[in-house]
């Protein structure tokens, strides 16, 4: 994640701060062009958002006073590294009535121990009080 300060003056970045954007593989806005694209030095890879794009992102959002979009974006961030199969099926366990707590539970430990995901652990652990509270959680078997 990128140590840099941001305010609401620097968005958008691609604008006011392109030095600070990279793709996955470390390519920069000027790397991106039609003449790269045609001659394959361009992969579907430089063509996905880094976690540190999105980290920034989630700055510019916390300076322009927009907590939940600057936390969704650093969940984003996080998400980055697990595989889109895993995401998809963390979605459809939090569900209401998908779940027990202690799957909850497995998914948390497993977004913090395999993937240093910690923010969107700490949204499944919330997620799971609520549903508690709303008895929303699948029965035990």
């Amino acid at each position: 994640m990128s140590s840099t300060e941001l305010t609401a003056a620097d968005y958008p970045l691609s604008v006011h701060r392109p030095e600070l954007l990279h793709t996955p593989t470390g390519k920069t806005l000027d790397d991106l062009t039609m003449a790269a694209v045609v001659s394959g030095d361009i992969t579907s890879e430089d063509l996905r958002i880094s976690p540190e794009t999105l980290a920034l992102q989630g700055q510019l959002a916390a300076a322009a006073g927009r907590r939940q979009l600057a936390e969704n974006f650093q969940r984003a961030s996080e998400m980055t590294t697990i595989p889109d199969a895993e995401v998809l099926e963390m979605y459809n366990s939090l569900r209401p009535n998908a779940s027990t707590a202690g799957q909850l539970e497995e998914i948390a430990s497993k977004l913090e121990n395999t993937y240093s995901a910690t923010t969107c652990a700490a949204l499944v652990r919330e997620a799971a009080q609520v549903y508690a509270a709303r008895n929303l959680l699948a029965e035990e078997d």
